[in-house]
């Protein structure tokens, strides 16, 4: 199956792509350059808002006014500009464990709640210091810890299953958990999938209609799907060796995007490192869930 680029966006850490059905349209941030991007399918046309912090996740809010993001200092209310800035309201500050963090893989709940994942930037130094935070009801509240790099958060068609991994090399695992959709809470947690029998360290995620897990296998070059007994169904291919996070969209959300990092050093084996990346899976996704405020 033939990966399609659809931007050559040589995003430094390409992650938190979100589709918006009302404006057929494709979000996604580049982390450390501080930026909201965008991509209009219908025209085929990009723009980006620059923000004052590293934004790392976002969730369109439900009336459709703005993002909520996870920034480096906390969570945000986000409204592009026309002069290219996102405007950034502090919704709530977080107490991270040590200097030197920032929040990572985040989206929202199937009711609305918004949840992301802090670490330690220095990822090398492998201190298990990252957490996940949930916020709603405007309080933000830390749920789990001792994380090295969370990420690959998702949530199952019913919401009841929740999906978690550490993506640090000395981890490289996913968890299951049982989710209660009426407090917010996980509990039961169980390895889903130990990554390390499979080709890459366990990225960014998305969910299908079916209730199966799609997984970037970061430094591999593939997007894994599993059954949500935790079995290997099929791998897709991408032309660069880090895919970072993958969303469904397009018009019946019969697409797979996958962002991506453009690391430092020579490329020549990889030239589209940091693009973006459209794929046909053979299955549809489910529209994102909303912030509701």
């Amino acid at each position: 199956m033939q990966a399609e680029l659809i931007l050559d966006a040589r995003n430094s850490v390409g992650e938190s792509p979100v589709w918006d059905i009302n404006e057929q349209s494709l979000y996604w941030v580049d982390i450390p350059a501080r930026r909201l991007h965008k991509w209009q399918a219908t025209q085929m046309q990009a723009q980006s808002w620059q923000a004052e912090e590293m934004l790392a996740c976002i969730a369109r809010r439900e009336e459709g006014q703005g993002w909520i993001g996870a920034m480096q200092s906390g969570i945000f209310d986000l409204q592009p500009q026309v002069d290219g800035s996102l405007k950034s309201q502090r919704l709530a500050s977080v107490d991270h464990a040590q200097p030197g963090m920032r929040f990572n893989d985040g989206r929202c709940d199937r009711q609305g709640r918004f949840w992301a994942g802090s670490m330690v930037m220095d990822m090398a130094a492998g201190v298990p210091a990252g957490a996940l935070y949930r916020f709603t009801d405007g309080q933000l509240s830390k749920q789990l810890d001792n994380f090295i790099v969370p990420n690959g958060l998702g949530f199952s068609p019913d919401g009841r299953t929740m999906y978690l991994s550490d993506s640090h090399p000395s981890v490289q695992l996913i968890w299951a958990f049982d989710y209660d959709t009426d407090t917010g809470t996980a509990h039961n947690r169980r390895v889903f999938v130990d990554m390390n029998a499979y080709a890459g360290r366990p990225d960014g995620a998305a969910v299908d209609q079916d209730g199966c897990y799609w997984i970037c296998g970061n430094d591999a070059g593939v997007i894994h799907r599993f059954t949500p007994d935790g079995r290997l169904d099929r791998t897709l291919s991408v032309p660069v060796k880090k895919p970072a996070m993958c969303a469904f969209g397009g018009a019946d959300l019969s697409t797979l995007f996958v962002t991506s990092i453009r690391p430092d050093g020579d490329l020549s084996d990889q030239p589209l490192a940091g693009g973006v990346f459209a794929l046909q899976p053979g299955t549809k996704g489910l529209a994102e869930p909303m912030f509701r405020g």
